[in-house]
């Protein structure tokens, strides 16, 4: 498979999976038979992001308002967690990635929490891809929880009020210690971020698809970070001026 670089390419890309329960609905299918053909897409996914050369990619499995889906589907979801763990971490240990898993842990059912540990700890001495899965999350609950470690903190003497900096709210969250993401997908066409990552996405390029996620292959990770590389960040401040050759 022949090499693929891109001048500008993202080190972090972030990607809200949205769309299995349509391209199901399309076909005359179950929901949880777009979730499958979805975790399928997750595969492809992550190998992509390897043979890119991108060091982080973020998935959003299974946000905190998911909650509130059918039991059956969330039932079905649970299950796809636990066999992706369970079939895919011996090849993704072997291909050298390492997973993070962010979002609340507590109140996890006794089998989801424990495989999410053996998924961090299996992986964590691993130098390539890391793959960020994002597992009972909601940012605005990121955010909340750790103001409270940081008032938790101010209260018990440890902090005052004016250490609480952007940088040290950073270092609280759940993804201490990886970048914010550089680009944010989102499949299906919908424009919005649905509570998913506000913080670290404040500067992020944002790039919405209409591929439902069961149809989001190679090609079309390949053409986003295409149309990424096209972009021109700033941060706020202008752009750098361009040197002529020999100037």
């Amino acid at each position: 498979m022949p090499d693929i670089t891109f001048t500008n390419a993202p080190a972090h890309v972030a990607i809200i999976m949205d769309g299995n329960g349509r391209w199901a609905n399309a076909r005359g299918l179950p929901r949880t038979m777009g979730h499958r053909k979805g975790v399928e897409a997750v595969r492809g996914a992550v190998k992509t992001a390897a043979e890119l050369g991108i060091r982080y990619l973020t998935l959003f499995a299974f946000s905190s308002e998911n909650w509130s889906r059918p039991e059956d589907e969330v039932s079905d979801l649970m299950g796809l967690l636990k066999s992706f763990v369970r079939r895919d971490l011996a090849d993704l240990h072997r291909e050298n990635v390492r997973i993070r898993v962010i979002g609340d842990r507590t109140n996890l059912s006794g089998d989801i929490l424990p495989l999410l540990l053996e998924a961090e700890e299996t992986t964590i001495a691993n130098t390539g891809i890391t793959l960020v899965i994002a597992f009972n999350y909601g940012a605005r609950d990121e955010l909340a929880r750790a103001m409270r470690r940081l008032a938790e903190e101010v209260a018990d003497g440890r902090l005052t009020p004016s250490d609480i900096t952007a940088e040290r709210i950073a270092e609280t969250i759940d993804t201490a210690g990886i970048p914010d993401p550089d680009l944010i997908l989102r499949t299906s066409g919908e424009e919005r971020l649905s509570n998913f990552l506000l913080w670290q996405g404040a500067y992020s390029e944002l790039l919405f698809i209409p591929e439902l996620w069961p149809d989001f292959t190679r090609e079309t990770f390949i053409a986003a970070i295409e149309k990424y590389s096209g972009r021109e960040r700033r941060f706020g401040g202008l752009p750098q001026p361009t040197l002529a050759v020999g100037s």
